[in-house]
């Protein structure tokens, strides 16, 4: 018979040792032992509650407490030697812990399995990384905030279709991307409380036969309730799918608002300009100056896109419990949130770097045919039903448009062939900022309406 190695916890079971190519394409320690704080988290509140429960001596305790202290000190260090050998980060921490403080060290394991260990790691990592958005997403709705201040009076034209359609300010635009990322937190916040459930205990997959506290540990590590079912405490995943998706939707807010800059600061529209810090030259062509971030998020939304559909693939023809096939959530997982956290810190710096060109965008605002939509309003107020108005400023629009002029330019007796309704009073309407004034309601582009959201918005972030 093959001598086994000793450092597999399973070899008694096998005839032979795994072959170094099977080692290497199984072991996750390359990429698992992020997780190693957490997982000495973990294995601290399960001893606590071992000793508590009289499963383990009160001396067990107290050597495991020192150990995993003298181990969590060498991972912070930089100091711990990660052995490929030993597969993963538990089974490493544990080789660890056993060679420090022998038998005690050993005992650890009592009343758990790698499978609902691995689950609570990840579950504690994803909820210390979701407290990390959460912030980071506030400090770029602080970023938008403090762009948007000086510029709820600046206009732009406001686009559909990427045509110009109605004059908005462009504080007010800014303010369409807090809301957005607005509802990301409440997503991070509403995932957190499905996340922050405790699957320790579960063991393999039908829970042990140990008398364990369940509800103590997760009253250590903070967790808000127990996993109630122990088949699905191993293999649920949901929580990472969950975090995932609110990460793309993320990210495709942040993909939005790159297009947007991109465009802007092009010189056809000449809105912006971005920070040089956040962009690069050509390599041939001296003049270029090219958005490289923004350009980036772009492509970056793609590949957490990806994550989602890998992690959705992963689960779909898993039975119950637990599968090695589970091993594939960390690396999207954490390749997620890596790009996010990194985006999100990125993106605050850079929208503090953001100049504003105020001339442009009045410029590009005139152009179009921006106050078409207030011609037609002033016309409906005046007793002309909507689609009669929409008809008669179609008209407008297109005698302006041969005439190469503006609504505003044209003269009263031009305006009143379209309708006698027409009086000297239209030239206030039609002008940029009266169509602004106009839209002074809750969530309209007025001045004074997006004064008191970024009012909101600043009473909120402080709370």
């Amino acid at each position: 018979m093959a001598t086994m190695q000793d450092n597999q916890t399973w070899s008694g079971r096998f005839n032979e040792p795994v072959a170094e190519l099977v080692k290497r394409y199984t072991a996750s320690v390359d990429f698992d032992k992020r997780l190693a704080l957490f997982d000495i988290q973990g294995s601290l509140a399960h001893a606590q509650m071992l000793a508590h429960c009289d499963i383990i001596s009160a001396q067990d305790l107290t050597d495991i407490q020192r150990g995993l202290a003298q181990i969590e000190n060498e991972v912070l260090k930089g100091e711990f030697v990660w052995q490929l050998d030993l597969e993963d980060v538990h089974l490493n921490i544990e080789k660890r812990l056993t060679t420090l403080v022998g038998d005690a060290g050993k005992r650890l394991h009592t009343g758990r399995s790698r499978n609902d260990q691995v689950a609570t790691d990840i579950r504690l990592y994803l909820r210390s990384s979701i407290d990390d958005i959460i912030a980071l997403l506030k400090a770029l709705q602080t970023s938008l905030l403090d762009l948007a201040q000086p510029h709820t009076h600046t206009i732009m034209p406001g686009f559909t279709h990427l045509q110009v359609a109605q004059p908005v300010s462009f504080a007010h635009h800014l303010m369409a991307y807090f809301e957005m990322c607005q509802r990301d937190v409440e997503r991070f916040n509403d995932a957190r409380r499905r996340v922050n459930r405790l699957p320790l205990g579960a063991a393999a997959l039908a829970g042990t036969s140990y008398p364990i506290n369940r509800e103590l540990v997760a009253e250590i590590l903070g967790f808000e309730s127990v996993c109630q079912n122990s088949l699905d405490a191993v293999s649920d995943r949901d929580f990472a799918i969950e975090f995932t998706a609110a990460s793309a939707l993320t990210m495709t807010h942040l993909s939005r608002l790159s297009e947007e800059l991109i465009l802007w600061m092009s010189p056809r529209f000449g809105f912006i300009d971005i920070a040089d810090r956040f962009c690069t030259g050509s390599s041939i062509m001296p003049q270029k100056k090219n958005p490289d971030v923004p350009e980036l998020v772009r492509g970056k939304t793609g590949r957490v896109n990806g994550n989602l559909v890998a992690l959705l693939t992963l689960m779909k023809g898993q039975p119950l419990a637990y599968n090695k096939d589970n091993q594939e959530d960390k690396e999207p997982l954490f390749d997620t949130v890596d790009t996010l956290t990194m985006t999100l810190r990125i993106y605050a710096d850079m929208m503090r770097g953001i100049t504003v060109k105020p001339d442009a965008m009045r410029s590009a605002a005139l152009q179009g045919y921006a106050t078409a939509t207030d011609l037609a309003d002033y016309l409906v107020k005046r007793g002309l039903p909507f689609r009669d108005a929409h008809e008669a400023v179609a008209l407008a629009v297109r005698f302006a448009e041969q005439r190469k002029v503006d609504l505003a330019e044209l003269k009263l007796e031009e305006l009143q062939q379209f309708s006698p309704l027409i009086t000297n009073d239209i030239y206030a309407v039609l002008t940029l900022e009266g169509s602004l004034a106009a839209r002074n309601h809750t969530g309209g582009t007025a001045p004074q309406q997006v004064e008191a959201a970024i009012a909101r918005a600043r009473k909120y972030l402080s709370a």
